[in-house]
């Protein structure tokens, strides 16, 4: 048996905790465990659910300040960084709250008997039901937002699924705190047992992706690991789906006219984003066009200068910065690459900012992918253009994204363009602002095109994102007595009806 360590890396040093790695034996009694509570779940009010989701958002503000402080000792994220990640994971639960409350996401639609030109129709109704068991993979870079109580487990939940969770490694004591956390809320609230499990280790995180009773999967994290498990997934002898979020380069683009008008506020600006968080997002813009004119030539000095003020910053663990560090020296030793900054290279898990520049035709022509690829890290590809037609040619070569981002002017005639560009590229286009902040709402999309996402349809973030987590049921001709209670002529539950091709908003609340 492996236990399992907990590291420090601003100190590197290391902690074994009091739990070791999952079995495989384990994983799939948990499993089995999650099955049996699953007909439990989807069959109870949807008012116990939202209460549910609000009591786990109660127990993570009660546990804040031990919780920050564990995750500041395996993250080296700031605290204030991390209070505000916590407040948003908290709120996340009562967003999905919210979303429950609703009622829209059952998608509920009646069709009564009727006659019709192609003969008569029999009585149809049909709603969204939960899947099942749901495997999700906490990541790296977000110890609270993205991993144990992160979008997936809140979303899951929220569609009335049970939720077996994998730790990442890299956060192992902040995954058990909070982890205890949603337990006791599960505990307060009646849940049947097997409604939230923690499994730990590669080996357990393979097994839950592989045992039959889970019946959809959840990831944020690298394109190797991602790319294996969503295999994994779709060569069980019954596949499920994969949602993985695997990353991407986010392209940001500088108009000509942007530069011109305001090149050095955009460079700063720019500094500090791809910088946030040691630039350690999913959504850091890491591939910046920017004109090559005496506007350009602004924008890039004023970045330059913002990058070279910073100190050394500590990435998540020691493995990461290496990755990053052997990733720095492999773009630089690409022929026509600049190195515009970057410093005395440091060990563990520290590293620095580095900026490389490149020009349009160059990026173009050259055969390495790896100026194309996200890079974790603080790190940036400034791709310097001189024609719309040398821009249009290089971003239709990049892969898509999570995001697009377009600075521009008023009245711009590039814009246009660009943004239609990007729509077809990436799951979030932005103009005049960064992709670094997604927002739990609505209307927010944070997914991409393949190879962003696995699937491009669905959001990791929002309330779109519980979409993943249901599947639709037709019920024909039932007897009154046998309609579930949402596809009910009297509406019991209040909840948004198409009845007859008419839209009925019902009277459930969202706001409570």
């Amino acid at each position: 048996m492996t236990s399992v360590v907990s590291v420090n890396p601003a100190t590197g040093v290391e902690r074994e905790m009091e739990i070791e790695e999952t079995t495989v034996t384990h994983v799939r009694e948990l499993c089995r465990r999650a099955s049996l509570a699953a007909p439990v779940i989807a069959a109870r009010p949807l008012s116990w659910r939202a209460a549910l989701l609000r009591a786990m958002a109660d127990e993570l503000e009660i546990d804040a300040a031990p919780l920050v402080t564990v995750a500041e000792e395996e993250t080296a994220l700031s605290k204030v960084r991390l209070q505000g990640e916590l407040r948003r994971t908290a709120f996340q639960f009562r967003f999905f709250a919210r979303v429950v409350d609703d009622g829209a996401f059952l998608a509920v639609s009646i069709d009564h008997a009727t006659d019709s030109p192609m003969g008569p129709l029999p009585d149809l109704r049909r709603l969204r039901v939960p899947l099942g068991p749901i495997g999700v993979f906490g990541s790296s870079n977000f110890p609270f937002a993205f991993s144990v109580p992160g979008g997936d487990t809140a979303s899951a939940l929220a569609a009335g699924c049970p939720v077996v969770v994998k730790a990442h490694p890299a956060h192992p004591a902040t995954s058990l705190a909070t982890f205890n956390a949603l337990k006791r809320a599960a505990t307060r609230s009646g849940a049947p047992e097997g409604l939230l499990s923690i499994v730990f280790g590669v080996g357990a995180g393979i097994a839950l992706v592989e045992d039959p009773a889970i019946t959809a999967v959840g990831f944020t994290g690298s394109v190797s690991a991602g790319r294996e498990l969503w295999r994994r997934a779709n060569a069980r002898s019954t596949p499920i789906p994969f949602y993985g979020e695997l990353g991407s380069a986010n392209p940001l683009v500088v108009t000509r006219g942007a530069a011109a008008e305001r090149g050095s506020e955009i460079g700063v600006a720019i500094g500090e984003s791809m910088t946030l968080g040691v630039g350690q997002f999913c959504t850091k813009p890491g591939l910046l066009f920017v004109p090559k004119d005496n506007g350009g030539d602004a924008l890039v000095d004023s970045l330059v200068n913002t990058l070279r003020r910073l100190g050394s910053m500590t990435m998540l663990t020691s493995a990461i910065a290496e990755q990053f560090r052997q990733r720095c020296l492999s773009m630089t030793s690409i022929q026509d690459v600049s190195l515009l900054v970057d410093a005395k290279p440091e060990g563990g898990a520290r590293v620095n900012a580095h900026l490389i520049e490149v020009s349009v035709s160059t990026f173009d022509k050259t055969t390495s992918q790896i100026l194309h690829d996200e890079c974790f890290g603080p790190l940036a590809v400034v791709v310097r253009y001189e024609t719309n037609d040398e821009l249009v040619n290089a971003l239709a070569r990049i892969e898509p994204a999570l995001t697009f981002s377009v600075f521009t002017t008023e009245n711009d005639n590039d814009a246009a363009p660009l943004v239609e560009l990007g729509s077809w590229r990436a799951g979030r286009v932005i103009t005049n602002g960064f992709p670094t902040g997604v927002g739990v709402s609505w209307s927010m999309q944070h997914g991409g095109p393949w190879p962003a996402t696995t699937a491009a349809t669905a959001t990791s973030v929002g309330a779109g994102a519980i979409d993943r987590w249901l599947r639709p049921v037709t019920f024909q001709n039932l007897s009154t007595e046998l309609i579930p209670e949402p596809l009910r002529d009297d509406n019991p539950l209040g909840v948004p009806q198409r009845v007859d091709g008419r839209f009925h908003a019902g009277n459930a609340s969202s706001d409570t």
